[in-house]
């Protein structure tokens, strides 16, 4: 069973860095697209970043988080982190990790997301 765990939200003033952790079970990694979404109450899901292989060769970032956000995935560890850096008060959310076969953007599986907060 794929199974996607969150960790590392929390509450940050402006300007500050969190460090997020996606934990995966039931897969091979390595196999796998990973990425991030988050979710403002009411609004629909935003796409963040995703990453196909562990080399760095292929990844994305939407626009507003470029240059501040990090994703990286450790395979070896079946790990995903997104580093946030220069954190604003409109990245606060709830943050999901998701991830999909290589060969299949269709099956796509969730973790259960973690709060960031970024106030003064």
């Amino acid at each position: 069973q794929v199974r996607f765990v969150e960790s590392g939200g929390g509450l940050v003033q402006p300007g500050g860095s969190l460090r997020l952790s996606c934990a995966a079970s039931g897969i091979i990694l390595r196999t796998y697209t990973m990425g991030w979404y988050r979710q403002i109450p009411g609004k629909q899901r935003e796409w963040i970043a995703y990453i196909t292989s562990s080399d760095g060769d292929n990844v994305r970032y939407k626009d507003s988080v470029k240059g501040r956000f990090t994703i990286s995935r450790d395979d070896a560890k079946n790990m995903v982190d997104l580093q946030m850096n220069n954190l604003k008060p409109e990245d606060a959310a709830v943050y999901y990790c998701y991830g999909h076969p290589k060969h299949d953007a269709s099956t796509i599986d969730w973790g259960q997301g973690t709060q960031v907060t970024v106030a003064s």
